[in-house]
């Protein structure tokens, strides 16, 4: 017997895209990657799936996921400064600050900031 598939993976590209936003904005990161995992690789060139998954997966603690997804986007997107943001503080959390710094820097001087 077949396992019951979940309604939310069913639908457009278009609905399955918003019923991932609503999970996410509703802080059921697990599941919005789930639906977002099998969109991003649909439509591989398109940044905001690949960059809400990464952050679904940031906020569901599935770190080492959120850093494949990031390095994936940055290597596609290299001037994509959130991204890289991200990168930086995923690196944070997995206790590699040293590695994180870079990313950190980049960023902030992508988006204007300079240390005084």
């Amino acid at each position: 017997m077949n396992a019951p598939t979940e309604y939310y993976e069913h639908g457009t590209a278009a609905e399955r895209w918003a019923r991932a936003q609503l999970f996410f904005e509703a802080r059921e990161y697990a599941t919005a990657a789930r639906i977002l995992e099998p969109l991003a690789g649909e439509v591989p060139e398109q940044l905001a799936p690949r960059l809400l998954l990464a952050r679904a997966y940031y906020h569901s603690a599935q770190l080492s996921r959120a850093e494949r997804e990031l390095r994936s986007v940055l290597e596609r997107w290299p001037v994509e400064d959130y991204a890289r943001l991200m990168l930086g503080r995923t690196l944070e959390r997995l206790g590699r600050s040293d590695e994180a710094r870079p990313h950190l820097r980049m960023a902030a001087a992508m988006a204007g900031e300079f240390p005084e």
